[in-house]
């Protein structure tokens, strides 16, 4: 499960794009941040995504990325000439293709590193689907195969772009946009890959008159498809919410939304349906909240805000400007619990939090930060530069120091019930480390 969100000019504050993002995936799969410059390549370079070859591009732009540790392309990111983009799971009436292909992430990211404009990656993602295709196994250690749907976004635009195999419809979004693990394209079609309506017919999932593409292809047996519309309701709640003034921080504090169940008191082990926040537990909730994502995108150039960890809720959100560089932030984290890397780090919080009680203790503080973070770096935005580098730095300084006070400070309360506790205890022992129910070693050692 993730849930991507975007806002046009005419909803937001700054009269720019909003976008924001949450990577769910398991519990384990480390994401990492990477900055690439831009490249030039020579005739017949090639480049190796997850699974396949491909030719290369003459030219990369620089992309900044948020990305599995295991996969070549990325869950969510962005480019030099401000473009964003993040991706969905989704399912239609089809099985998707089992046999290597073009992931979504990676169609994600040859999208930002060969799209100039919002609708020029969406051409290059559509091209390389009707050329590649997208199949293979999209899980790190279970089995799961599905298509995708994206938000692209810059500054002027914002596109929906959802898959079946390899066709595809395309929609302008309007003022604010939402998607989660459905399909969400119906009868407003932009434009769309030449005989998609026809191949529907032809499959006989659809009768009627005007074209419906989401009515047409979901598949109604999925599962997770009510989960997958609420969260997706829950989205466009908020952001019709706020429209007119919404600002970065706005989208951030959505990305935190644990439902609207989630009232004083409300622990993670308690929820009893998806959340934009997603954390994992026992049964089928398998997945959590890896990485999150936010970009404020404006005519005087583009900050992007990041977690590089999991759990928003928990995490703190960083700025980020391509034309500056990445902060150094430790070494690729692998599925091996590695104190030495920001995600491992703060998932050492993360899971102690979980017997503390969510984020109810930190809440407060961490939206301070975040606030004077963005006090700090307002009037630097379009200033790129060595006072930008040192006020980027000093921002991720204080996070990483408010996270390993917080660290420093848990105290264990929540009774967890025993399938909770036992579904977190053999993650913990595949990381190689007891997270969940004790304090982290390093955080023992500093008391």
């Amino acid at each position: 499960m993730c849930d991507t969100m975007a806002a046009r000019a005419a909803a937001t504050a700054t009269g720019g794009t909003l976008f924001a993002k949450n990577s769910d995936r398991e519990r384990n799969e480390a994401q990492f941040l990477e900055l690439n410059p831009a490249r030039r390549y020579g005739s017949g370079a090639v480049l190796r995504a997850t699974y396949i070859t491909v030719p290369q591009a003459a030219r990369t732009h620089a992309v900044l990325l948020s990305r599995p540790f295991w996969i070549w392309g990325a869950e969510m990111g962005a480019n030099e000439h401000g473009v964003v983009i993040g991706n969905e799971a989704v399912h239609p009436r089809a099985l998707p293709q089992r046999q290597p292909a073009l992931l979504g992430m990676d169609l994600l990211r040859l999208g930002l590193e060969r799209g100039a404009t919002a609708a020029a990656a969406v051409e290059v993602i559509t091209a390389l689907l009707e050329q590649y295709g997208q199949g293979g196994n999209c899980s790190h250690l279970a089995r799961r195969y599905y298509d995708n749907s994206f938000i692209v976004a810059d500054r002027n635009e914002v596109y929906v772009l959802e898959t079946v195999g390899r066709r595809w419809a395309v929609e302008r979004a309007p003022a604010v946009r939402a998607i989660s693990n459905t399909y969400t394209i119906g009868t407003d079609i932009t434009r769309a890959s030449a005989d998609l309506e026809a191949f529907a017919r032809a499959q006989g999932w659809w009768r009627g008159e005007t074209f419906d593409f989401a009515a047409a292809v979901t598949d109604p047996g999925n599962p997770g498809l009510p989960v997958a519309r609420t969260r997706c309701t829950r989205a466009t709640e908020l952001l019709g919410r706020d429209a007119g003034r919404l600002t970065a921080a706005h989208m951030m504090a959505f990305l935190r939304d644990h439902g609207a169940e989630a009232g004083a008191g409300w622990h993670p082990q308690d929820a009893t349906r998806g959340s934009i926040c997603m954390h994992a537990a026992d049964g089928t909730r398998r997945g959590q909240s890896v990485g999150s994502f936010v970009s404020d995108l404006r005519a005087a150039g583009a900050v992007h805000w990041v977690t590089g960890t999991s759990a928003p809720c928990t995490g703190v959100f960083k700025p980020v400007f391509l034309e500056d560089g990445l902060p150094d932030h430790g070494p690729q984290p692998g599925d091996l619990y590695d104190p030495e890397t920001l995600w491992w780090r703060h998932e050492a919080l993360h899971r102690a939090m979980l017997t503390d009680g969510a984020d109810a203790a930190i809440g407060a503080e961490r939206d301070a930060l975040e606030a004077r973070f963005a006090e700090r770096v307002e009037p630097l935005l379009g200033r790129p530069g060595p006072a930008r580098r040192a006020a980027v730095e000093q921002c991720w300084r204080e996070a990483t120091e408010a996270e390993a006070r917080w660290l420093r400070h848990v105290r264990s309360r929540a009774r967890l019930r025993p399938a909770y506790r036992a579904s977190w205890a053999r993650h913990d022992r595949l990381a190689g480390a007891a997270l969940t129910c004790t304090p982290a070693p390093h955080a023992l050692a500093a008391e």
